[in-house]
């Protein structure tokens, strides 16, 4: 029987394995596509780029991102998925270094674009590997710890950057990234071992929930795009709205790293919170914080509550994405990340248009209050979409 036992003889156990993982979230999410936020005003200042450019930019890094999910969602194979994954790690690495030797914005977006393809390595592939791997050696197939990689990626590049500002102009800050990244990239490529496919005798014992119906599934979905669309305007120009406040002045990519610091735990929270309540209550529930985090800097300028607002949201949106992408895998756990690929998709897609329409709003009116406005009401739709899937569950429960 497959086990501890067998682990060491891989030379695989389960900490170096979420260890890799988590190096993944930082260097492809946290550095690879994270650190345009608190670079993004870096930018502005230093290289002239443009609200709307700024838009732009983020809506190509998530187009690139929705591009990995289709490619993740249409391969089976996990030893394909493993080779990809590898392809995303030196992409991550590349990408970043690469925004740091040019001022065209076309090669950026480029850059963005296929930083936004490496962030699929750590986010989905890493996951769903990192979960088959767990089923295979017959461990607790949670992955609270493996998303902590989120917040904490965040908070490394909202580190390094603050740390740079001052020092370094725009290009050598990306530059740096990019070598910080490497080393990252080191434990990710070495730690995370070649899939085997998972047997219904390895299953035995674990226990996964059911394979929801099409109509579960699509609310699921729906559900999730509006997450995408309510998450996204903050984790675009969170840096450069608190930038825009005297108070702040200077300090915007240290507000990332409270964003960074509040979600690296979170996880542990809201798995907590899954368990006592369920996971389609607990989403409700981080769903309206969420809210209140995007409300919060449009309705005031005031310290307390953009901190708060900071750290709601890095708090909710580290949690959001971790109990989805926990639902889907545990109800999919033969090949979890072609389930959670198909929710990603949807995710991604809200992520391409509406950083693009913020970056026009901003424009046309001299605020990102707009944008934040009409993040919330996705959000609100999406808590709609949660509640029918909740009922839903409950009617097949009772047949």
């Amino acid at each position: 029987m497959p086990g501890p036992a067998q682990s060491a003889v891989e030379g695989h156990g389960p900490t170096r394995v979420i260890l890799a993982g988590i190096c993944a979230l930082i260097l492809t999410v946290g550095l690879a596509r994270f650190a345009y936020t608190p670079l993004l005003p870096v930018m502005r200042d230093g290289a002239g780029l443009s609200d709307l450019a700024g838009g732009w930019l983020a809506t190509f890094n998530y187009l690139g991102y929705i591009t990995g999910a289709l490619i993740a969602a249409t391969t089976s194979s996990l030893q394909r998925k493993f080779v990809m994954y590898r392809i995303g790690l030196v992409l991550g690495v590349l990408t970043t270094a690469a925004m740091g030797l040019t001022d065209n914005v076309y090669w950026w977006t480029l850059w963005r674009y296929l930083a936004g393809l490496s962030s699929t390595a750590g986010l989905l592939l890493a996951s769903g590997l990192a979960l088959n791997w767990l089923i295979r050696h017959q461990y607790k197939p949670e992955l609270g710890v493996h998303f902590a990689g989120l917040g904490i990626g965040i908070a490394v590049s909202g580190v390094a950057v603050g740390l740079m500002i001052g020092r370094l102009d725009w290009a050598e800050q990306w530059l740096g990234l990019g070598l910080l990244g490497l080393v990252f990239a080191v434990p990710a490529w070495l730690w995370l071992p070649a899939p085997a496919p998972v047997t219904t005798d390895q299953q035995q014992g674990i226990p996964m929930d059911p394979v929801p119906d099409r109509r579960w599934m699509r609310l699921f979905i729906a559900a999730y795009f509006c997450a995408g669309a309510g998450y996204v305007v903050s984790a675009t120009f969170i840096v450069a709205i608190v930038e825009r406040l005297p108070i702040f002045s200077g300090w915007g990519s240290w507000m990332w790293v409270l964003v960074g610091l509040a979600a690296a735990p979170s996880t542990f929270l809201w798995d907590r919170i899954a368990t006592l309540t369920g996971g389609l209550r607990a989403l409700m529930l981080a769903y309206a914080l969420q809210i209140v985090s995007i409300v919060l800097p449009a309705v005031s300028e005031g310290s307390a509550a953009n901190l708060l607002a900071a750290v709601l949201y890095g708090n909710t949106f580290v949690g959001i994405v971790s109990l989805t992408l926990s639902i889907i895998g545990r109800r999919f756990p033969a090949n979890p990340a072609k389930a959670m690929a198909r929710l990603t998709i949807s995710y991604g897609i809200a992520q391409i248009v509406v950083p693009a329409i913020a970056g026009y709003i901003a424009s046309a009116t001299g605020s990102y209050h707009g944008a934040l406005w009409l993040a919330a009401a996705m959000m609100v739709l999406g808590i709609g979409a949660l509640m029918a899937a909740q009922r839903r569950e409950n009617a097949l429960q009772r047949h």
